[in-house]
Formats: C-alpha cells, sequence, structure tokens
C-alpha cells in the first residue's frame, strides 16, 4: 500500500527560487503545487520514482533558468512542451 504524504505547506512559501526534489519512493502520484511558484528560476526533480508529472506543468514556472531532470520514469508528457521554455531556459 502507498501512503500520500501531505506536503502542501511547501506551496505556502511563495517566494521560493530554488527547489530540488530527491525523494526516491517517499512522493507518490501527483502534487500540482510543486510547478506553482511564479518567482522559481531553479528546478531538479531527481530519483522521484513514483511522482506523476507533466511537462506540461513546466510551463506555470515563468521564470526557470535551470532545470534538472534525472529518474523521473513516471514523467508524461510531449518534449515538444519544451519549446515554450527555450527562450528562458540558460
Amino acid at each position: 500500500n502507498w501512503i500520500t504524504h501531505d506536503i502542501e505547506i511547501i506551496s505556502n512559501f511563495r517566494m521560493l527560487r530554488s527547489l530540488n526534489i530527491e525523494t526516491e519512493h517517499f512522493l507518490n502520484g501527483r502534487y500540482p503545487f510543486l510547478f506553482n511558484f511564479p518567482l522559481l528560476n531553479k528546478l531538479s526533480i531527481t530519483k522521484s520514482w513514483d511522482l506523476k508529472w507533466d511537462l506540461e506543468e513546466l510551463a506555470r514556472l515563468p521564470v526557470l533558468k535551470e532545470l534538472q531532470l534525472e529518474w523521473n520514469p513516471q514523467l508524461i508528457g510531449n518534449i515538444n512542451s519544451l519549446r515554450a521554455l527555450k527562450d528562458i531556459l540558460e
């Protein structure tokens, strides 16, 4: 049985500029608020085996400059979704 963790408290940090998510198997399911930080400019999601998310959610990060993705087997979406970020990623 999977346990869904309540980490929504992180959504209170509206001024967050950097977020590193490395969960192994501790986060499972969808957490849409993780992509709701208007000032976030650095995002790293690694070893997140069971975190379910879509590439299109990155469009909600308007000032994202750095993106690191490794070992995200539940990641879905069209790689063309990244075209929206091509002008802002460094």
